[in-house]
């Protein structure tokens, strides 16, 4: 048996209290939030590295070679004191990102160091090198006389023999086994004689490393040698497994034949961070006031409580994505603003429900629980089907895209839950006030419909396609013959960005690229103290240092170098596109088993369209096109299958209303699709010009930076509305088309019982 809804009635002063509490919770949660938030690269500042392993005796990679030298570079980032490096595997490269680092020199020599293991006496004398040693062979092994123990496998026996008796029979019987040994490493007691170890820093910043202290120490193990040994040997020392096992990933680090080569890196001032992060929450906060003016105006009541839902949203989704220790990056927010849009997308869907039920004449408190349990449908498979989408993009995607898609996921879950549980509960106790029965306009801003829309929608159907086709060819064409002007992500290069306390020129600078020999592909002033650069060339770390040095020497200007070769450009493209494949085949699945093929094929066919669209369009206005222009086209496809679906479970309840399933002739798919959209016009217009608003805002008060990113979601937001209100429903239409007549209950497997019934059949006899 269903729960009944609580009706009863409720206070006005209590319910405005209620509504008061959440805004100033949600404002000072938001406050807090940002103020904790840990910030990428794009924003903070820092140093951003792409590698490529590769064997030094050119042999093959493997999976646990890859592994190894991932642990090794933690190891010696986290000696930087970067707060949070960011370390992923991309197939057999790594990309190290560390927001706030300071010295990027340094940074680059620590991380890309070949590891050196090494055996040692007391005194720090060399006794031998990884060479010795099985590459990769270290293992953990346990006993429950000694505990878990490291067993090292010995390549060289003899020469393993003759360093341990020769250690065996001296006064301090330790061998030392050391990861990037350095002569200031001086190994002595600590002042407690507990251990072995070595001090840095001097007087109060002293710091004593103990030997076998994993996370802060060079020296792995000091360890007693009593004769000399010329087979495997283990290594003792009251570990637990884990320790045992993480000993045991360094030696085999130290000892791996790799060697790391630098394809790409970024580097951005702090400076640069800064600016860009002021300005982008500038324009977040004017953007979210406009949003909620314009709900204001539009919804009355239900507006302000829709409004107070956003800012929860807003603080959830930014208090979840601390909790997970994410890191905030320009193409995060850009997830954050598809949020919004989705968040207003549902307000406005329950909205519009309501209001059909009040056409219907029946009263406030019935049409709100009519509309709310009407609406959550749609709202479910729109949420639901972009949710799928993110999820394929995060377990496939690398990089941004990874970002991108967290964010998105926590926002989309966020979204549902404000905006189906607490947006709906603030109005549930404004409903059960009965303050506004017979004041709906104040409610609602409702006002009873005179007349239904007359729009026609497929009238032009056909001069659609034909147009939208000619431009697709065309543009096509167009970018064939004169390329797309792609960024140094895609096709190899180096930025330069000059920050200096005089003033710059753009004639000046392209001198100076002459004078150093470097091809100019692009510059531009940002303002008369800073420069960005293009050049063709990919610069490597001893051509960095002498730009650097250059220009710092001719106008005091600090310079942030990013390079990346053309190995980039197909890993990039490679990982992006697969995974948006396999994300459009999850979506088409889910519509499939929701609705019906024919709609799943429409809306991927509608979402290569609006894809298309933003690639003509930045072709024919040479805009470039770089990473950032990737997690533009996954930030429209998340929008526009939204759109796609909410009128698509309109077209899905009409067929049913309307002709219980049953279509006869053309003129009824005519109907159902005319009449679905125009209920669900205002809804389309509304969320899409509210999305736009915060997109519009950084693109006027924004990032520099970024501005690409946010015209090509400008453009992708209004192609999308456009597909999901002219493409999608009519291209469904036209499959639709070759079931008039059919039973709507028949499969497509009957048509095998069918023909196995007719091959029984002879005419004349059983006919």
């Amino acid at each position: 048996m269903a729960k009944k809804k609580n009706n009863k009635k409720t206070s006005l002063a209590k319910t405005l209290l209620i509504t008061f509490l959440i805004l100033i919770i949600s404002v000072v949660g938001i406050y807090y939030s940002i103020k904790n938030l840990k910030f990428g690269l794009d924003l903070q500042g820092g140093f951003e590295v792409l590698y490529e392993v590769d064997s030094i005796d050119g042999g093959k990679v493997s999976n646990d070679m890859v592994e190894s030298t991932y642990k090794i570079i933690d190891k010696r980032i986290n000696s930087l004191g970067v707060s949070e490096p960011e370390i992923s595997i991309e197939g057999n490269n790594i990309r190290v990102t560390m927001a706030g680092v300071t010295n990027i020199e340094d940074a680059r020599k620590t991380i890309s160091t070949t590891a050196a293991l090494t055996f040692r006496d007391i005194s720090g004398n060399l006794l031998m090198d990884s060479s010795i040693l099985n590459s990769g062979k270290a293992s953990v092994g346990y006993e429950a006389s000694k505990g878990y123990y490291i067993s090292l496998s010995i390549k060289d026996h003899d020469e393993f023999f003759k360093q341990t008796k020769k250690v065996s029979k001296m006064e301090e019987n330790y061998i030392v086994i050391w990861l990037d040994y350095e002569d200031s490493m001086a190994l002595t007691k600590d002042s407690m004689g507990l251990g072995y170890g070595y001090y840095t820093g001097e007087g109060d910043a002293k710091i004593f490393h103990s030997c076998g202290d994993l996370a802060k120490s060079n020296c792995l193990s000091a360890a007693t040698v009593n004769e000399g040994f010329a087979s495997d040997v283990i290594i003792q020392g009251k570990f637990t497994k884990e320790e045992a096992q993480g000993l045991v990933d360094l030696i085999n680090s130290g000892s791996m034949p790799t060697k790391l080569k630098e394809i790409s890196s970024k580097t951005v001032t702090a400076s640069f961070g800064e600016d860009s992060l002021n300005k982008t929450f500038k324009a977040g906060v004017v953007g979210i006031a406009l949003i909620a003016l314009l709900l204001i105006v539009l919804y009355n009541l239900s507006g302000i409580v829709a409004s107070v839902s956003i800012l929860s949203y807003t603080f959830l989704t930014l208090l979840i994505f601390n909790l997970v220790g994410g890191r905030l990056s320009l193409q995060g927010i850009a997830a954050l603003v598809i949020g919004i849009g989705m968040a207003v997308d549902s307000a406005v869907i329950s909205f519009a429900r309501v209001k059909e039920e009040l056409n219907r004449g029946v009263s406030l408190k019935s049409a709100y629980e009519l509309g709310s349990k009407e609406s959550f449908v749609s709202i479910l498979d729109a949420n639901l089907t972009t949710l799928i989408a993110a999820v394929i993009l995060f377990i496939f995607g690398e990089s941004s895209v990874k970002g991108f898609a967290t964010m998105l996921i926590i926002s989309i879950i966020v979204t549902f839950i404000v905006m189906v549980y607490l947006n709906r509960y603030i109005l549930r106790l404004f409903v059960n006030t009965e303050k506004f029965e017979n004041h709906k306009i104040l409610f609602l801003n409702y006002k009873k419909k005179k007349k239904e829309s007359k729009l026609d929608f497929v009238k032009h159907k056909n001069l659609i396609f034909v147009v939208v086709g000619l431009i697709i060819l065309v543009g096509c064409m167009f970018t064939y013959s004169e390329g797309l002007n792609l960024g140094i992500d895609f096709k190899g290069g180096s930025t330069i960005e000059i920050n200096s306390e005089n003033n710059l020129t753009v004639k000046g600078v392209k001198k100076d690229l002459k004078e150093l020999n470097y091809k100019l592909e692009k510059i531009e002033a940002i303002d008369s103290k800073r420069v960005y650069v293009t050049i063709d060339n990919v610069l490597d770390n001893n051509e960095t240092e002498k730009v650097e040095k250059y220009f710092n020497e001719k106008y005091n200007a600090t310079t942030s170098v990013g390079a990346i070769s053309n190995k980039v450009k197909k890993d990039i493209t490679k990982n992006a596109l697969m995974a948006l494949i396999y994300a459009c085949i999850g979506m088409i699945i889910y519509v499939t088993i929701r609705f019906k093929f024919s709609y799943g094929v429409s809306a991927i066919l509608a979402l290569v369209h609006d894809s298309v669209m933003v690639l003509i369009i930045f072709s024919l206005l040479r805009y470039e096109v770089n990473s950032m222009f990737i997690a533009a086209i996954l930030s429209i496809i998340g929008y526009s299958i939204n759109n796609t679906i909410v009128v698509f479970d309109r077209i899905r309840e009409n067929k049913t209303k309307l002709y219980k399933d049953k279509i006869k002739k053309y003129d009824d798919l005519k109907d159902i699709v005319n009449t679905s959209l125009r209920q669900t016009i205002s809804r389309c217009i509304i969320t899409t010009i509210t999305t736009l608003i915060p997109v519009i805002c950084l693109i006027i008060l924004g990032s520099h930076e970024v501005l690409n990113f946010n015209l090509a979601l400008l453009f992708g937001l209004v192609v999308g509305t456009f597909s999901s209100l002219f493409i999608s429903s009519q291209i469904w239409m036209t499959i639709e088309k070759k079931n008039i007549g059919k039973d709507p209950n028949k499969h497509w497997y009957d048509d095998d019982k069918k023909s196995e019934k007719e091959e029984l059949k002879v005419k004349g006899i059983n006919c």
